[in-house]
């Protein structure tokens, strides 16, 4: 599928990018280019990767005209330059705008333009059923993806996978947890009730990899995972390191949720289950306002979001081995 292909990463030098650039070099792509704003991020890539199939476009994907013309002669496309950080979004969510949104925009407007076989977007739980501004840019970018693809007249095909937090991701609790262990201070827990998908970074690019090869026009895939309780990982970590710090309840903070949520119930009705994934196809019903006055659905009442509270909840011996696997763990415990 990939053989003598090419293919063009925006935000390639993030941590998700930076994964599937990795993984991307095993897959017989005839060039990979990354497509991304930091140049310092790019030299250390290009440094520590020293690889021939890549190239290196400084970039933004607001700028509609420079992401069209990096497109010329690209085989598959993957749309990860995105604002991700919940508070810088919150204090400027006209940035959010102009990038998860306008740019998302950009990126797929062009591959059209220029015959790309295949775009995936990389979505997020935040986006269902958004409570911060980059959640709602977030949903706003699958809108404009699922949108555009009912009147797509080329051969592109564009879809989209959505993810919760990756494991040891920046920002994430297990490298929190792991440094308040590792320097004897209490571990900070919002709500020992809360659970979170966990999901690793080697399975979040399977996924991706996933919606090039599986992937329909307008869908959005998503993995099945299993989670834990927010006190259950803690616990965990503790049987790792061999440590007993004391677990300090702080509360919820302003903007998070108690469960991820990765597919809504109005979604689950016509999502397609398999043994690894839901397939959510697009809605292509017609802009008739009339249908929505005299009939609905009856099923919707009976159907229940996916979320990490009704997925598959690890005990804590199933966390440990989990854990055991990331090498950030392996790292640490050295």
């Amino acid at each position: 599928m990939f053989s003598n292909k090419s293919l063009l990463i925006t935000g390639g030098t993030g941590s998700f990018g930076n994964a599937v650039v990795k993984s991307s070099l095993s897959k017989n792509f005839k060039e990979i280019i990354i497509f991304s704003r930091d140049e310092k991020k790019q030299e250390e890539m290009r440094l520590q990767l020293n690889n021939k199939k890549l190239k290196f476009i400084i970039g933004d994907v607001r700028d509609h005209k420079k992401i069209e013309q990096s497109m010329a002669d690209v085989d598959f496309v993957f749309h990860a330059a995105a604002l991700k950080q919940v508070p810088s979004c919150e204090f400027y969510p006209m940035e959010a705008l102009k990038t998860n949104i306008l740019g998302t925009e950009n990126v797929i407007d062009s591959a059209i333009k220029n015959n790309v076989k295949k775009l995936v977007l990389l979505s997020t739980d935040k986006a269902v059923y958004p409570i911060n501004a980059m959640g709602m840019s977030k949903a706003m970018a699958e809108k404009v993806l699922v949108a555009k693809s009912r009147t797509i007249k080329s051969k592109t095909v564009i879809c989209a996978t959505r993810y919760g937090n990756v494991m040891a991701s920046r920002g994430s609790a297990i490298p929190l947890f792991v440094s308040q262990i590792k320097e004897n201070k209490p571990i900070t827990i919002t709500d020992p009730k809360m659970t979170r998908f966990l999901m690793s970074l080697e399975e979040s690019v399977k996924l991706v990899f996933y919606a090039f090869s599986k992937g329909q026009q307008g869908d959005i895939l998503v993995q099945k995972s299993p989670s834990s309780t927010i006190l259950d990982l803690a616990k965990a970590l503790q049987i790792i390191f061999e440590r007993k710090n004391n677990i300090k309840i702080i509360g919820t903070r302003h903007g998070e949720k108690a469960h991820e949520t990765l597919v809504n119930r109005e979604e689950m009705i016509r999502a397609i289950s398999s043994s690894k994934y839901y397939r959510i196809p697009a809605d292509n019903r017609s802009l008739n306002f009339n249908k929505y006055f005299v009939s609905g659905d009856k099923k919707i009442t009976s159907v229940k979001d996916y979320t990490s509270a009704n997925t598959k909840i690890l005990t804590i011996k199933e966390i440990i081995k989990k854990l055991k696997t990331l090498k950030f763990i392996k790292e640490n415990i050295l």
